[in-house]
């Protein structure tokens, strides 16, 4: 299934389930999504306007890197491997990561049986944890896509909530294991909440950066078309 149209499938079923979830579910769980006010420097903020203005620094940052970079893929490979990121290329890295239900791109931390699987694809070797990486079929990148995974990968690199691997996981079962969400914690929900967030914001940022190089129905269909496995 396509991770991009998964997602945007399913955004409004899955916050409508959370708002469902039964209230005696929030005993002794901590919520960090709330609003909550805080004064900084004279003047009131909540929670979700100072996350919205981490946002945006993260989103300016992320477009100068893209800038310097003349939004060339490879050069920006090269200066995710100077962040103390691998970069992996094989061949049918598609096909090696979709048996474990990863797609190609940034991949996050793993550990376990993933991890071991993992290492035998990439290192040809035995690891039972493995940091996060990008894998990538060998050949052209299409811009649109490796700029959904440069998302997620810079704003991992700067903790933000959802983009976590315990966060990301939940959001896979979620999208291809049908998942019931009454099953969950409410720590698991928000966690869940957050990753869907973030995904919503990756992808809007690419829809953002479409409207300057082409049309954005063009842009997403091409995105659509191409998916995972033709990154």
């Amino acid at each position: 299934m396509n991770l991009f149209k998964s997602i945007l499938y399913t955004i409004l079923s899955i916050q409508e389930s959370i708002l469902k979830l039964r209230l005696s579910k929030t005993l002794n769980a901590k919520n960090f999504s709330l609003k909550k006010v805080h004064y900084y420097k004279g003047s009131t903020l909540t929670l979700s306007s100072l996350a919205e203005n981490e946002k945006q620094r993260l989103e300016e940052e992320l477009k100068l890197i893209l800038t310097r970079y003349n939004y060339n893929p490879e050069k920006i490979l090269e200066y995710i491997q100077t962040q103390g990121t691998k970069v992996i290329h094989l061949d049918n890295a598609a096909r090696l990561l979709n048996s474990i239900g990863e797609n190609e791109g940034f991949i996050y931390p793993s550990k376990g049986a993933k991890a071991v699987y993992i290492s035998l694809i990439t290192e040809k070797s035995i690891q039972f944890r493995t940091n996060e990486m990008f894998i990538l079929s060998k050949g052209n990148i299409n811009k649109y896509y490796f700029i959904y995974h440069l998302y997620n990968w810079f704003a991992y690199k700067h903790k933000i909530a959802g983009l976590d691997p315990e966060s990301q996981n939940l959001l896979k079962k979620y999208l291809f294991e049908t998942t019931d969400t009454k099953q969950l914690q409410l720590s698991e929900i928000y966690k869940l909440k957050d990753a869907i967030n973030q995904d919503k914001a990756a992808i809007e940022f690419v829809i953002k950066l479409c409207r300057n190089f082409e049309g954005t129905k063009q842009a997403l269909e091409k995105m659509q078309k191409l998916g995972s496995a033709n990154l």
